[in-house]
């Protein structure tokens, strides 16, 4: 407003985040007038937030009114007009040799790791792990931050990799670490509110790397849909920088931030087109989507008319809707008449008043129960896995490192053993 339009521009923010705004004002080079009342202002009276008007702005003790009359009608400092912009410093590539324990202690004290153990990423260790692509270690993925106005850092294959370590990731997972990597997009975000996020994998890869889309898939019972969601956090704490306090400042935060509720379509058993095809993807192709939001609901169960309902009630910051269902629940979809999902996302947007785009269906779980998942989470993108794979195929160990299956029995019936 200021530069463009040559109007006094006087931002206010609560005092609960001046030091948050100021570094934040200071590392982008504009160096706002800020004035900072008492914090929180939601959900007060109306005749306490007069008198925060009418009284001192708690971080500089001076009078709030002034403050803003000040910025709109001071001029310019020549500070204000020709600001310096620091850059964040970035990691060394390598730490000196110390103990296994003062290692552990080093990564764990300096916030590099989700405050789970860790795998030491030692050189050797993520040699292994970039026999995972082809690609070029030093070549650059991408550039992260939490926070939409901080400077975004830019790592390499040769970062995920560490990441891909430090999560107890095998090579065969690589590809799809580098996708998510690829995407840009953090996992945390640095908004007050809880955000949770969510992945999903399609394709011939889900199978190759042993994902489970089916039952008990988004319990802690798989390898592959543990580690992947791990190293998402991991690359989002030291690709974004996030800090708790500084960067990060989600008021609660979200359990599903430790493996963001990662899970491969049920293609196999679903009646519906897989997600990445509705997305312009081949089949054959293999892809990763990352969805974000705020709300789960589990155990939900019912007909169409059913999920729209709890859909329509869900308490939600945007008017999105993603439901995570039990391949039975797609299949009584279909006995009600819905042959596909733009069928059904048309009659969930007349039912709810949400934009047919906004809505989604993924489909997953092992038949046990027509159980439904009511999410709010907002589709944000998909990503190619196929192009981070190596030409000979995915790099597997001779023996691949798999957690026990869960039993399932096909045509419904389990025979008692003896």
């Amino acid at each position: 407003m200021e530069d463009h339009y040559n109007i006094p521009t006087a931002p206010i923010v609560t005092a609960r985040f001046a030091d948050y705004i100021l570094k934040d004002s200071r590392s982008h080079g504009m160096l706002l007038r800020y004035s900072f009342p008492p914090h929180p202002v939601g959900f007060i009276p109306r005749s306490h937030l007069k008198d925060y008007i009418k009284g001192n702005d708690p971080y500089t003790g001076k009078p709030l009114m002034q403050e803003i009359i000040d910025a709109l009608t001071k001029p310019l400092t020549e500070e204000e007009k020709n600001p310096v912009v620091p850059k964040r410093p970035g990691h060394p590539r390598l730490l000196p040799p110390d103990t296994e324990e003062n290692l552990h202690r080093l990564f764990l004290e300096s916030g590099w790791t989700d405050g789970l153990p860790i795998v030491l990423p030692t050189e050797e260790r993520v040699a292994e792990m970039l026999t995972g692509t082809d690609a070029d270690p030093n070549q650059v993925v991408g550039r992260m931050s939490i926070a939409y106005y901080e400077e975004k850092l830019e790592y390499t294959v040769e970062k995920v990799a560490v990441n891909a370590v430090m999560a107890g990731c095998r090579p065969e997972h690589l590809p799809v670490l580098l996708a998510i990597a690829a995407t840009q997009h953090p996992s945390l975000p640095s908004s007050t509110t809880s955000f949770a996020s969510m992945l999903c994998v399609n394709g011939p890869i889900r199978r190759e790397i042993g994902m489970n889309c089916g039952l008990a898939a988004l319990s802690p019972f798989n390898y592959a849909n543990s580690v992947i969601g791990r190293a998402w956090t991991l690359m989002s704490i030291n690709f974004g920088e996030a800090r708790p306090g500084d960067t990060f400042m989600a008021s609660t935060g979200h359990n599903l931030n430790y493996n963001n509720m990662t899970f491969g379509e049920n293609e196999e058993d679903s009646p519906f087109e897989p997600f990445h095809v509705e997305k312009g993807f081949k089949p054959e192709e293999s892809t990763v989507s990352i969805f974000r939001g705020w709300n789960v609901l589990g155990l939900g169960l019912g007909n169409a008319e059913e999920m729209a309902k709890v859909l329509r009630n869900l308490p939600s910051m945007a008017p999105t809707g993603t439901f995570v269902m039990d391949p039975l629940v797609a299949r009584s979809l279909i006995d009600e008449g819905f042959k596909t999902k733009e069928e059904l996302r048309k009659f969930f947007a007349e039912k709810t008043g949400y934009p047919p785009f906004a809505i989604n269906f993924m489909v997953v779980g092992g038949q046990t129960n027509p159980l439904w998942i009511t999410t709010d989470f907002v589709y944000t993108e998909t990503e190619s896995i196929d192009k981070w794979i190596p030409k000979d195929g995915i790099r597997k160990d001779k023996k691949p490192l798999r957690m026990p299956e869960p039993l399932v029995c096909k045509d419904g019936i389990c025979t008692l053993p003896g």
